[in-house]
């Protein structure tokens, strides 16, 4: 293998086709200088995947990255198959406790290393600013800009304070998009000032408070960029990061398989232009990384050679990631607060009316699938119902049925909750809300997406802010006049 394969291994981080078990080809990519892989739901067929995992790949490098996308609340790896024991982060902005987040940071950092995790590709910084952004919501602490900054720094401190390398996201902001960069590419469109004061000061606290790294955005923000997303854009990642901002750790790219870059470019041609931009790291996805590693390297072997590289960019930027990887070396792992997660889903919960369960109810979920970033993780209000005694059965509405009758029928005229997780962004939903809730007014709607789902009942209801275990356990206790 030549220097400069080694140099462009140095600066990959790709995941593996499904299992929990690295196939040879990623053991053989860390002993030629692979930065790490990252672990994705895909993988988690059963529960102790993501130590097993990572106990396998340290056994052939021991100071690999091991990165998953633990954020808390519905974007979970460690929680993926029972539901996180950590509320995510607009619970926490809800809660405005800085010591609070600071604590649950510091407990799932605890959760990760004994886990074999060392890079947290977290948190979500962005300021979610437009209520119908698909891909955010409940990830962001809020709204506005001094409390999403503030929690921030708390969530980063917390994290490295226990040694795991994190990943303030998505730069330059990602919460004014009203499209999924999972799908397409989202546009910022607002003047310079407006983007200045509502998307940078959570990442200029960030960078202050000594973020490990910084995750770039697949969006384009016209005001700066109107031509390229800013992982592929040098104003963006060099100009404005680097230069103006005074950045000096590891930028990473978001997933380069996401179709907002692939789509265009493919994941090599992606990977060919983040790196002229200014990347570091290059998180390739969930996708099999064999071919994309083999294809990123000869792309950019070729591009040295015609001098549309220079090499001091490939040595700098695996400078960078080498002493973060140093950095992040594994050690000992604090004893997690085994408290801190159901405190900060109690704190955080919200009700109106009269929300108590008389006798067990019957819990009708409407619910969509989840989006790439939250994968199919697990979420129920039935089962902590169930473990208070107030649970009388259990059904799951989808666009494809069952209708409504048919729902009427099963519930009866007991009492019923019925639990939506971000209606409001679907007609189908709303509508179906709007016309079960009038044929019966007394049932408990429970919003364990964005609060907005309140608005659809002028009822009885329960906002969690968040579709963890620990969010729905704590409804379940409202609902039951427990806790």
């Amino acid at each position: 293998m030549s220097e400069i394969d080694r140099l462009v291994n140095a600066c990959l981080i790709p995941g593996f086709a499904g299992g929990d078990v690295p196939p040879e080809w990623v053991h053989q990519g860390l002993l030629e200088g692979l930065a790490g892989v990252a672990i994705y739901g895909t993988n988690l067929v059963a529960d102790g995947a993501v130590a097993r995992i990572a106990d396998s790949l340290r056994a052939t490098r021991s100071d690999a990255l091991v990165a998953i996308d633990e954020e808390g609340g519905d974007v979970t790896r460690l929680g993926y198959l029972r539901g996180s024991a950590y509320p995510g982060n607009v619970a926490l902005g809800i809660a405005d406790d800085i010591g609070l987040t600071r604590r649950v940071a510091a407990a799932i950092a605890a959760d990760l290393a004994a886990s074999g995790v060392n890079y947290n590709l977290a948190p979500v910084i962005d300021v979610n600013s437009d209520p119908d952004n698909p891909v955010i919501g409940v990830r962001s602490f809020g709204a506005d800009p001094a409390l999403v900054a503030a929690h921030g720094v708390a969530y980063i401190k917390g994290m490295q304070d226990a040694g795991i390398a994190t990943s303030a996201k998505h730069f330059p902001g990602h919460g004014a998009t009203v499209s999924d960069s999972h799908y397409a590419l989202p546009v910022i469109d607002c003047d310079v000032d407006t983007f200045r004061k509502r998307e940078l000061p959570p990442f200029v606290a960030a960078i202050e408070a000594g973020a490990t790294s910084i995750m770039t955005a697949h969006v384009v923000v016209k005001a700066i960029d109107p031509d390229q997303p800013a992982t592929l854009s040098r104003r963006i990642m060099h100009g404005l990061l680097r230069e103006e901002l005074g950045y000096q750790g590891v930028l990473v790219t978001d997933a380069l398989d996401m179709q907002a870059v692939a789509g265009t470019y493919g994941i090599a041609g992606a990977a060919l232009r983040a790196f002229a931009a200014g990347a570091d790291l290059l998180l390739l996805g969930s996708v099999d990384g064999e071919n994309h590693c083999a294809e990123i390297r000869a792309g950019i072997a070729e591009a040295v050679r015609a001098g549309d590289i220079n090499v001091l960019v490939l040595e700098a930027a695996a400078a960078r990631v080498d002493a973060m990887r140093a950095w992040a070396a594994p050690r000992a792992a604090a004893t997690p607060d085994q408290t801190v997660g159901i405190e900060a889903a109690r704190r955080a919960i919200a009700s109106d009316g009269d929300v108590r369960l008389a006798a067990p109810a019957t819990v009708v979920n409407l619910f969509a699938p989840a989006n790439l970033a939250v994968s199919e993780a697990h979420w129920s209000l039935a089962e902590p119902l169930a473990a208070l005694g107030f649970l009388a059965g259990e059904l799951t509405v989808t666009d494809d049925g069952p209708s409504l009758d048919d729902v009427l029928g099963v519930v009866g005229t007991g009492p019923v909750v019925l639990v939506v997780r971000d209606a409001y962004r679907r007609r189908w939903q709303r509508s179906f809300v709007t016309a079960f809730l009038a044929a019966r007014p007394d049932a408990v709607l429970v919003a364990i997406g964005m609060p907005d789902d309140a608005a659809l009942t002028t009822g009885p209801s329960v906002r969690t802010f968040g579709a963890a275990a620990v969010n729905t356990r704590a409804a379940a206790e409202v609902l039951a006049a427990r806790g």
